[in-house]
């Protein structure tokens, strides 16, 4: 998996690339907690993603309940695979997801 990510102001992007699983969440949840504090929005871009399991979700889980308080979390670029699963969780009730 690989993550990038860029700060403008008081927004965090972060766009990842390839598998959001049980060996990889655990780099995204530090990417985003070392950026986060005081940014008003944060925009996860997925369009190269190919698979998100229950980890990767459970970091998206934790982003929301941080960004709850601060301002608002964003997804964006999901493909088919990735939105039925943020769909059959119902995830995709929780996030905001464009």
């Amino acid at each position: 998996m690989e993550i990038k990510k860029s700060i403008e102001d008081k927004k965090l992007l972060i766009k990842v690339e390839g598998r959001l699983d049980s060996t990889t969440a655990n780099d995204l949840e530090a990417a985003i907690n070392e950026s986060i504090e005081d940014k008003e929005e944060v925009v996860i871009d997925f369009t190269n993603l190919e698979y998100i399991s229950s980890a990767g979700l459970r970091v998206l889980l934790a982003t929301q309940k941080i960004m709850a308080k601060q301002g608002i979390l964003k997804v964006c670029g999901l493909n088919e695979t990735v939105k039925e699963i943020f769909d059959v969780t119902g995830f995709s009730d929780i996030l905001t997801i464009e």
